[in-house]
């Protein structure tokens, strides 16, 4: 192990800026279609919902604007995007790549802590689907992605790849009815085992199996 990849592995997370915690709500609040597609946001309404304070929710939506989960409209103002189902699978196909490269980034450059807090989250997620609790489900999805990619230290990837995930997250809890919350735990353990493990190989396969779950759910919508 070289001298760079010892100290990049002891650079703990960085705690969350108040933007940060406004983004993840409105992601929540996006995904689970609490704020449904093509609904106006109103900035005044969004404080009243989500208690955060206006200057943390103007950066939060500028983030949202320029990755595509809200969109500037001509005299209509900002409004949620469209659930675009005909462009999902190539979105997936673009996911698995950058996925692929994170979780191989990951299982080199994890610390021991971000490998126990992987698993955590999966197994989280695994108690949730057995439980059927979507909402506890979906929290500890989103936990999930923010440690590995913490893990990754590649910030353009995980840039990039940032609002493929959300955008399938929303896919995923707007056809609910056709998945399968169980199998969906179980590949997103199989994806953190593999990670934790430490194995950039496996962490790959890991990974492909998950997409794969998710292209599977998405061609079943389309095809239907």
């Amino acid at each position: 192990m070289t001298k760079t990849e010892t100290s990049r592995r002891t650079v703990p997370a960085p705690k969350l800026r108040a933007a940060d915690i406004a983004y993840d709500t409105l992601e929540n609040l996006i995904v689970t279609l609490q704020i449904q597609p093509g609904a106006p946001v109103v900035e005044a309404d969004l404080v009243e919902m989500t208690g955060h304070g206006r200057t943390p929710l103007r950066e939060a939506l500028v983030r949202m604007t320029s990755n595509g989960l809200i969109k500037q409209m001509p005299r209509r103002g900002l409004i949620v995007s469209d659930i675009e189902a005909a462009e999902h699978l190539t979105l997936i196909e673009t996911r698995r790549v950058l996925d692929q490269l994170i979780a191989q980034s990951a299982a080199r450059l994890a610390t021991p802590q971000q490998r126990k807090d992987l698993l955590t989250c999966a197994k989280r997620m695994v108690a949730a689907a057995k439980k059927d609790d979507l909402g506890a489900y979906m929290q500890a999805d989103q936990e999930l992605d923010h440690v590995v990619h913490a893990a990754c230290r590649n910030p353009s990837a995980v840039t990039a790849v940032i609002p493929l995930i959300i955008k399938c997250r929303r896919f995923w809890y707007a056809f609910q009815h056709e998945g399968d919350i169980v199998e969906g735990a179980k590949c997103h353990m199989l994806m953190a085992s593999s990670v934790a493990e430490g194995d950039p190989k496996n962490a790959a396969k890991g990974t492909n199996a998950l997409i794969d779950y998710l292209e599977l759910f998405a061609r079943k919508i389309i095809d239907n």
